[in-house]
């Protein structure tokens, strides 16, 4: 049996986002309240603050679980319409 795909989420690149607490821009996708996409490039990665190895000390090779300020920026953007939401039938 062939894996179902789902169209809608083709239909909605990722788009662009600026973390609220550093200079950091990600490219994001919310395919639901659930699931959010984010794509860190080299830029991104080096201008965040809350990264291991950002601070003098830091071990630059920790895992990086994600930034808890973007996170925030994120759902404020979605709940607010600036980032579109595919799955919005799950909020019923």
């Amino acid at each position: 049996m062939e894996p179902k795909v789902d169209n809608r989420l083709l239909d909605l690149p990722m788009q662009p986002l600026a973390c609220r607490e550093c200079i950091a821009v990600v490219m994001v996708r919310k395919s639901s309240w659930q699931q959010t996409s984010i794509q860190w490039d080299a830029d991104s990665l080096a201008a965040c603050r809350e990264r291991p190895g950002f601070c003098a000390g830091g071990d630059p090779a920790e895992r990086f679980a994600g930034c808890e300020s973007l996170a925030a920026g994120i759902r404020d953007a979605s709940t607010e319409g600036r980032i579109p939401v595919v799955h919005r039938d799950e909020e019923e």
